[in-house]
């Protein structure tokens, strides 16, 4: 297995690592006319974010003191509230965020994996498919748009939404929907003209902007005497060694040696190198928390749709409860087997669903390469799976431990939205800054190239 720093010596760099410092490939992107103006277009779009953060729904009657109280004892709440940068605390345009369009895109590239018409359509289609598949996505998200706020007004409860009718509600429900849709637009410009994937780009930028907010928690914290000073120290030890420790884990592969034949051009002698096929550790990335937790709060959600009072509504809720993780309460150790049962079932679902390796021994046996020891055909593809398998088996434990820290730091500070600057919102905030990285610093390669 091969990190950063071990890949480093033996090729200049790892397939997944940087070959230069962050301050370096800054500098000399800003120096570059055409990678500044896509940085610039990028901190414009953050701008616009930033703004309708601070946008709120033109209705009034909301509860904003019963709000910051649901906010402090729900999970769920303070999960969607971080991630969207604080817009749901302040019922925001963009309260509903991205989430719409993350679920729909999750289901739709299951089914696409799943289905053998739809995936040979999308292999071959090419531009049309692609523009089929997004009008899908976004009908999709809109279902899901509405259905997300309808259940978000529910379960804020009457104590926060009691004096709104059923106007009110519909126009908050519209609004929220046609941010959602806003942001799904300001993401697909920064994919079309900065840099990076644009609806990743504003997560990241969700994340980052609630940071503040939850730091000065902390502060206020240990200044009124809440908490004390060495669980705060403690707090910025386990955030350090967790970002160390996601950086670490994203940036490993297993590296498998491929001999290339030999062949013989007339009097030259082409080939017989050896390249590196790299399998990644964290090869499924975050989409298998993103999987789990979806999963994991739907209960609550469709409980939405029923009375408080009524016995689907009270099933509905016991089941989640089951299923949520919780060290305060019985239920929530269960909930905790469950989570990472299926961060640990994800994890090897999605890898098998998108690394065919039938297609990678098909490959290497067409182009006359082999993997040193191992014969091509049946034996490869063995070899291959097995490899996968432990690989996987590695980036499970990790996403598990770094999912469970943002269970564990609550209990460590005693604030509950403490634990979301671990977890998934840092394991995709540091995923996506490398993955930016890499990108800007592809471009300056490339342009070295050129020049």
């Amino acid at each position: 297995m091969s990190f950063p720093g071990q890949a480093a010596k033996r090729s200049g760099a790892g397939d997944k690592g940087l070959r230069m410092n962050l301050f370096d490939t800054l500098r000399l992107a800003w120096a570059d006319s055409d990678l500044r103006g896509r940085l610039q277009f990028i901190l414009a779009i953050f701008l616009v974010y930033v703004i309708g953060v601070h946008v709120p729904v033109p209705i009034h009657g909301i509860n904003p003191s019963a709000l910051t109280k649901l906010l402090e004892g729900n999970q769920f709440f303070s999960m969607i509230n971080a991630i969207g940068g604080g817009a749901f605390k302040r019922v925001s345009i963009f309260a509903l965020g991205l989430g719409p369009y993350i679920v729909s895109s999750i289901i739709l590239q299951v089914l696409t994996l799943g289905n053998p018409k739809w995936k040979e359509e999308m292999k071959e289609g090419g531009e049309y498919a692609k523009r089929q598949q997004n009008k899908r996505t976004r009908f999709l998200t809109i279902a899901i748009g509405l259905f997300q706020g309808v259940g978000l007004l529910n379960l804020m409860g009457p104590q926060v939404t009691g004096s709104l009718d059923m106007f009110d509600r519909t126009w908050i429900v519209l609004f929220w929907l046609s941010g959602s849709m806003m942001l799904l637009w300001l993401g697909e410009q920064v994919s079309e003209r900065g840099i990076g994937n644009g609806i990743s780009m504003l997560i990241f930028a969700g994340i980052v902007i609630a940071l503040p907010g939850v730091l000065d928690v902390v502060g206020k914290s240990v200044a009124n005497g809440t908490i004390a000073w060495w669980r705060a120290a403690l707090l910025g030890v386990m955030f350090f060694a967790t970002t160390w420790l996601i950086v670490l884990f994203t940036v490993a592969q297993r590296r498998i040696p491929i001999q290339h034949m030999r062949r013989n051009f007339g009097t030259r002698q082409v080939g017989g190198q050896v390249s590196y096929l790299p399998i990644a550790v964290s090869m499924a990335g975050v989409i298998p928390i993103i999987f789990a937790i979806t999963l994991i709060y739907l209960p609550s959600q469709f409980a939405a749709a029923f009375p408080p009072g009524s016995a689907i509504h009270q099933t509905l809720m016991t089941i989640e409860r089951f299923l949520s993780p919780n060290f305060t309460r019985w239920e929530g150790y269960v909930g905790l087997l469950v989570y990472t049962g299926m961060i640990f079932f994800f994890t090897y679902f999605w890898t098998a669903l998108t690394y065919n390796v039938d297609d990678i021994a098909d490959n290497l046996k067409r182009g006359g390469s082999y993997i040193q020891g191992i014969r091509p055909g049946r034996q490869t593809r063995d070899f291959l799976n097995g490899v996968i398998s432990r690989v996987t088996f590695i980036g499970s434990v990790f996403l598990a431990l770094a999912a469970m820290t943002q269970f564990i730091m609550p209990l460590i500070a005693n604030i509950t939205s403490i634990g979301l600057i671990a977890g998934t919102s840092l394991l995709i905030m540091v995923s996506v800054a490398l993955e930016t990285m890499r990108q800007i610093e592809a471009n300056l390669i490339t342009k070295q190239y050129e020049g």
